[in-house]
């Protein structure tokens, strides 16, 4: 895969033909964004392995997406095993095999893999990795971490365009991206418990301030999991943050939509305050469809005086906004690979109308005769779109790439 071919020349009298070309890697069937995920019908999940009773619609849309993702390129389904029932794994079409797993499978490029190898390798003690998970999981969002942000670490340059086009004006150069960081667990310096970020962009501003850029990472996940009570630190972190809050005793900043982001803005401020830093913005990256995710974000937002200019500001961003600043800094068939594997919801609509083209009343109305010439004929099933549009078919969009797995 040629991860640095080129975008279109850009139109000196255009200046915004970089950004318009990036989006339009992005849909290269010309559909443009789907309006929804499609709540999609048992009997489909069960056909690739992917129903899973407790998923919301979005969880369960990637999930068949991720399954479509692995059949389409030929890789080994892997296994689930639930810890109430330990001795009864089940195949999980969201899930490639170990053997798949171990050499890389999970992952969009080879360059990313030792970028993966080497994080593991140099953990921060008690980091949160799951190595199985990481590996073998094609929902999770760590891996989608490495993928997104992976070949950015050993190119400065290409990483320092790319944060240009997601958050214009906060580095002017990145040094290091680090992942799964904490400054230090537990340590009561810091929030005293174990919280840390998917990644950490590091580097300097246009004045030569040091700047961090937190980034907390969602794919499928609501954003209102359950998290242990707060440890006292915070609270204390946040009454001695002028101007962060607007109350910070609120309770509603240590409920389910809120904790992991008042945790995490309060590990900000303390990394402040210790010096590793001159200043700090909180990053939430989500799907644009995951609306859980981005409703918790909004109701953390609610809760800080100023969002944009307070003395840590927060910005909740689409994953797909992320996609185009990867292709415009210069990774256009990468960006191409992220959407495929993680946005790209045509495949699924794709997929759904082939297999109600499939269903035997469909062949029965294939094959019936054309109606008389006076007959009139309603057809609410389908918009005719749907059958002239050959990218909504996955068959015409998917091409797999040429890796062994």
């Amino acid at each position: 895969m040629d991860i640095t071919a080129p975008l279109p020349p850009a139109s000196a009298d255009d200046p915004t033909f970089l950004a318009a070309a990036a989006c339009a890697l992005l849909d290269p069937s010309g559909l443009g964004p789907i309006d929804c995920v499609p709540l999609i019908p048992e009997a489909a999940r069960r056909r690739h392995r992917v129903f899973v009773p407790a998923d919301h619609r979005f969880k369960a849309a990637a999930r068949f997406l991720q399954a479509l993702w692995r059949e389409d390129r030929g890789l080994a389904i892997g296994t689930h095993v639930d810890r109430r029932e330990p001795h009864r794994p089940r195949r999980l079409g969201s899930r490639v095999s170990t053997a798949a797993g171990t050499l890389g499978a999970n992952f969009l490029h080879p360059d990313i893999v030792p970028v993966v190898a080497r994080a593991l390798a140099y953990r921060e003690p008690g980091a949160a990795y799951g190595v199985d998970r990481l590996k073998t999981n094609l929902l999770s969002s760590q891996p989608l971490a490495f993928n997104l942000f992976g070949l950015l670490t050993s190119n400065p340059t290409l990483a320092t365009r790319f944060v240009n086009e997601l958050l214009p004006g906060t580095m002017t150069h990145v040094t290091d991206i680090l992942f799964e960081h904490s400054p230090g667990r537990g340590d009561p310096r810091f929030t005293a418990d174990r919280t840390a970020y998917d990644v950490v962009l590091r580097g300097r501003d246009a004045t030569g301030a040091r700047v961090l850029l937190c980034i907390e990472m969602k794919y499928s996940e609501a954003g209102n999991e359950p998290a242990p009570p707060p440890h006292p630190r915070h609270a204390e972190i946040a009454r001695a943050t002028p101007g962060l809050f607007v109350d910070p005793d609120d309770p509603t900043l240590t409920g389910p939509g809120c904790q992991q982001l008042y945790r995490q803005h309060c590990l900000a401020s303390a990394m402040l305050t210790a010096g590793l830093a001159d200043k700090a913005t909180l990053v939430l990256i989500a799907p644009t469809h995951n609306q859980l995710a981005h409703a918790a974000a909004t109701t953390y937002t609610r809760q800080l005086t100023d969002p944009q200019a307070g003395p840590i500001p927060f910005v909740p961003l689409a994953l797909e906004h992320a996609f185009a600043a990867i292709a415009t800094a210069g990774l256009p068939n990468h960006a191409r690979a992220l959407h495929c594997r993680y946005t790209d919801w045509w495949l699924v609509d794709g997929e759904l109308d082939l297999a109600a083209a499939s269903t035997p009343a469909a062949s029965a109305e294939a094959t019936a005769p054309p109606p008389e010439p006076d007959t009139f004929v309603h057809i609410a099933t389908h918009a005719p779109a749907r059958t002239t549009q050959p990218g909504r078919s996955r068959k015409h969009t998917v091409a797999p790439p040429n890796r062994a797995a």
